[in-house]
């Protein structure tokens, strides 16, 4: 048992509070699951339903904390503007959506870069809470602003979290004519002037980074309660070939993945010959996603559009399925930044012994992760053949049962929150000269993932 002077206390900053409702969300609150309460706080720039099962105390460093921005978005609505109409256009011609998305591109921009003021209530809210240290995920130059001012009032060192590689792909086309990417990479650099160390989601980010920025870095990512594991894969050896092999796929159809789950869905409708498909594909993904994307699905009698799923639903959808489907997209833009990236649904998949299909770049770390836990079948190219062949191979119930217990080994040695936590601990100890990981090693791999 870890005594409660083992955990420096940690000033949270970011955009999104604790929540078991958002991927950011729910990575803070598995990763800082058992923190000491009076150790841990957060300040927040955007307004969400706040989960206080892991944090207690929240300061929300809101909209009237950019006077510009406010301002802006209060003429906009009022004339109809991109808080409005121009918001509200998807139903246009092709030609008003692409200039629409391109202001609203340039708007964004713009909000971001808009200086804040900080009240007076927050400097003694800070002080309060003493903390040793200033987490925070990055990411816009408004958090990056905040988390290093912060820090420096403060007199204590700052540690990122890298979730993706948002440092080679924010503001790359340009935006307010190159001045938002200079103003996210100048506060970036100060954000790592200040840090001893940092995280990344991955080992292969963690190595890049490392490279890069000339400071330790270590890889973590989502970790996974030990009530969420599965006990086994199943054994269906037994089954009747006749019986449909279920994929379920859970997440996002953002950054292209709707086009690739709609290549599976074409090729499980065209090597479809049973009445009904022996391979079926349901999808749970966010309602306005499925909106957006529906009709890339239509009349494919393979695939199921399913609703948004509740954190809580998670384990047991996943514990049902035969086998589970994890995407990216192939489009350039896409691939370079989700490079790096482990999708913090890949552990929830790894524990629940069940097999995966990974069709994205082989690149990817996510395609990585599932292929080096030998975890199921990766089609790491854009060809209909190769992926026709691994449906075909996830016909065969012992080769699921073989990766699926893979993938449940390799989530419990690398994955398990109390094994994760534990080191995380250990790093944000280390980073504040404070609790029992100071002195250790942050490079040191054993028990991390990939």
């Amino acid at each position: 048992m870890r005594l409660d002077d083992d955990y420096p206390r940690v000033l949270v900053v970011g955009a999104k509070p604790f929540s078991r409702s958002t991927n950011e969300g729910i990575t803070l609150s598995n990763l800082f699951q058992g923190w000491p309460v009076d150790r841990l706080a957060q300040v927040h720039t955007v307004e969400g339903v706040r989960s206080a099962d892991v944090c207690a105390s929240f300061y929300h460093f809101g909209l009237r904390n950019f006077p510009v921005d406010h301002a802006l978005r209060r003429v906009l609505g009022a004339v109809g503007g991109p808080t409005g109409a121009v918001a509200a256009s998807g139903g246009t011609a092709a030609a008003r959506r692409g200039s629409s998305s391109r202001l609203m591109t340039q708007l964004r921009a713009a909000a971001d870069l808009t200086p804040s003021r900080f009240p007076d209530d927050l400097a003694p809210w800070l002080r309060r809470h003493r903390p040793d240290l200033v987490y925070s995920l990055l990411g816009s130059v408004r958090v990056n602003r905040l988390a290093v001012r912060i820090a420096r009032d403060l007199g204590v060192p700052l540690v990122p979290h890298f979730m993706d590689d948002w440092p080679s792909t924010n503001y790359g086309s340009g935006e307010l004519f190159g001045l938002a990417r200079a103003s996210l990479l100048r506060t970036l650099r100060a954000a790592v002037r200040m840090a001893p160390r940092g995280m990344c989601i991955s080992q292969p980010m963690a190595d890049e980074y490392q490279r890069q920025y000339g400071i330790p870095f270590g890889a973590f990512a989502n970790c996974v309660d030990d009530t969420a594991f599965a006990d086994g894969p199943p054994d269906d050896t037994g089954r009747p070939s006749s019986w449909p092999v279920e994929l379920v796929y859970v997440g996002g159809l953002h950054l292209g993945r709707w086009q690739t789950l709609a290549r599976i869905a074409e090729v499980l409708d065209r090597s479809a010959q049973e009445e009904p498909p022996v391979l079926r594909l349901t999808v749970y993904a966010p309602e306005h996603d499925l909106s957006q994307f529906r009709e890339a699905f239509g009349g494919r009698r393979s695939v199921r559009l399913d609703r948004w799923l509740h954190s809580d639903e998670v384990p047991k959808v996943l514990h049902t399925a035969d086998v589970l489907v994890h995407v990216e997209s192939f489009a350039p833009a896409h691939r370079r930044y989700t490079r790096l990236s482990l999708s913090t649904k890949i552990p929830q998949y790894l524990a629940a012994g069940r097999p995966i299909l990974g069709f994205g770049p082989a690149e990817v770390a996510s395609m990585r992760h599932i292929a080096d836990a030998q975890a199921g079948v990766v089609v790491g190219k854009d060809d209909p053949e190769p992926l026709s062949r691994a449906l075909r191979q996830l016909r065969d119930a012992g080769l699921r049962h073989t990766w699926g217990r893979n993938g449940l080994d390799h989530a419990r040695r690398h994955h398990r929150r109390e094994t994760l936590s534990r080191r995380f601990a250990e790093f944000l100890g280390e980073a504040s000269g404070t609790g029992a990981g100071a002195g250790k090693d942050p490079t040191d791999r054993e028990g991390q993932d990939g």
